[in-house]
């Protein structure tokens, strides 16, 4: 099972996932000339991708997918709320879409993906669980707090993608606006590498052999600070995982870990 995390951040989040015969995008927030140069360098073209898995429809994740499909027609997988508003935003888009419904799972390539809800500030927001006959991973960014439904649907899986948004300190003394902190620090806004510490420590306990972080901010975290944050909280607990960092333009490539295999 193979991971690569072509950009993680605000300026963009895109993630390759490949495991089985089963190649999937999950996002596409960074420009299609990136995205295929990305893929080229993994020995893949977006012809071969079995798809590709939208969360929510903010730009950073996003602004590649219109290029994408005039010149690909490739197929997008998102929720109801998810796709009307990419409809909206992107014309001809409709008819590439599929939409799916949160906690169903649903066939992709050889495999199977499950959407489940997170907290943001969008209409319907989701985190990807995609699992193959040899290996499992998540991808869970861009939520301000971690829920049951989260840990449920994330429990078991071999790799995973998790926010380490920004140190609480580093925010809350910083040059943001109030009003964008407290956007931050709601339940709807983004994890603190304190909260990451604590769903990675969840994961690990639960399985995962690979925990990559992402999403940094660049103004209110550092990959240091978010590398001990939660490599703590693992320790804390007595717990191992191969422990990452996702550089905000990328890219991270690795082969995951799977501890038990499907």
């Amino acid at each position: 099972m193979r991971i690569s995390v072509f950009a993680s951040g605000s300026s963009g989040n895109c993630a390759l996932f490949s495991s089985a015969g089963t190649n999937v995008l999950l996002d596409a927030g960074i420009s299609a000339r990136r995205i295929c140069s990305f893929l080229a360098a993994e020995g893949l073209t977006v012809a071969e991708l079995d798809g590709i898995l939208i969360t929510h429809e903010h730009m950073d994740h996003i602004s590649g997918l219109a290029t994408l499909i005039k010149r690909h027609g490739t197929r997008i997988y998102a929720p109801a709320k998810v796709a009307g508003n990419l409809i909206g935003l992107i014309p001809g888009i409709g008819q590439y879409i599929e939409k799916i419904v949160p906690g169903e799972p649903f066939a992709l390539g050889r495999g199977a993906a499950t959407a489940f809800r997170t907290m943001h500030d969008t209409p319907e927001s989701v985190g990807y669980r995609l699992d193959t006959r040899t290996g499992s991973f998540g991808l869970c960014t861009d939520l301000g707090c971690v829920t049951d439904e989260v840990l449920d649907c994330l429990c078991g899986v071999d790799a995973a993608l998790i926010e380490a948004n920004h140190d609480e300190l580093m925010l809350r003394y910083g040059t943001y606006p109030q009003s964008l902190k407290r956007r931050i620090l709601s339940e709807h806004g983004h994890l603190s590498n304190e909260e990451s510490g604590r769903l990675a420590a969840a994961l690990a306990g639960s399985g995962a052999g690979t925990i990559i972080l992402g999403h940094l901010s660049r103004e209110n975290n550092s990959p240091a600070a978010a590398f001990s944050a939660v490599s703590g909280a693992l320790e804390e607990r007595r717990l191992s995982a191969g422990l990452f960092v996702a550089p905000p333009l990328g890219p991270l490539s690795l082969e995951a870990d799977v501890k038990f295999s499907a």
